[in-house]
């Protein structure tokens, strides 16, 4: 069902890049990057989990204010906010942001304020 729904929606964008008088193609559609959000619903130490997984993650509160989470399997960049508010990116599919997701919870929960 999902892949229907995904393959109309891409086929309806071309269709709209096509009116505004461009040769667009619907040819070999691929999902490149799926992104997904959540709240775990409590604060977050940023500076703690940042000390004790600093091989993956990067936190310059002064530059951006959210901890970058570089996710190695699956490969999921996560944006992970004091507010407790996660922003997942850059997987292929919604299995990968389900698996990244339920991989990170129990270190969030370790670093509740």
């Amino acid at each position: 069902y999902q892949r229907r729904v995904r393959g109309l929606a891409s086929r309806k964008y071309a269709r709209i890049i096509q009116k505004l008088g461009f040769p667009a193609k619907f040819v070999e559609f691929k999902i490149q990057n799926m992104v997904g959000s959540c709240d775990v619903k409590f604060p977050i130490r940023l500076e703690g989990l940042f000390a004790q997984h600093g091989q993956f993650s990067n936190y310059e509160p002064e530059l951006f204010p959210g901890l970058i989470y570089r996710m190695v399997k699956p490969k999921v960049v996560l944006l992970i906010f004091v507010s407790g508010k996660v922003v997942l990116t850059g997987a292929k599919d919604r299995k990968d942001i389900q698996e990244a997701f339920c991989s990170i919870y129990p270190i969030l929960k370790n670093f509740r304020k």
